[in-house]
């Protein structure tokens, strides 16, 4: 095998690597998002379950996180709770950046 082949397999693995890691971050954020509206939305119990798994299955909707952040928008808007699109973002925001950590620091 060459260098250029090494190379190649290992960036490969890296990308692999790093896609797996958003995933699980996306994931993981998608959940506390959920927990956190549904603690503004006063869903409870087995409810919440339901929640945090509508708000998974948004993510699948399209790339990116605009579908995530739709559907809690729009869930805010049927209940009548007025919720700022930007505390919306930068909850999402803050709640990734702490999955990362998180999911970094589980494996070492």
């Amino acid at each position: 095998m060459t260098t250029f082949d090494e190379r190649e397999k290992a960036y490969e693995k890296k990308f692999a690597l790093d896609q797996d890691l958003k995933f699980k971050a996306e994931s993981r954020r998608n959940k506390m998002l959920a927990e956190w509206a549904a603690a503004k939305l006063g869903i409870t119990g087995p409810a919440l379950e339901d929640y945090i798994k509508a708000v998974r299955k948004a993510d699948l909707a399209e790339k990116g996180d605009d579908d995530v952040f739709r559907k809690v928008k729009q869930d805010f808007a049927e209940k009548g709770i007025a919720v700022d699109d930007a505390e919306i973002r930068k909850t999402m925001g803050e709640f990734i950046a702490k999955a990362v950590a998180d999911i970094e620091a589980s494996s070492k």
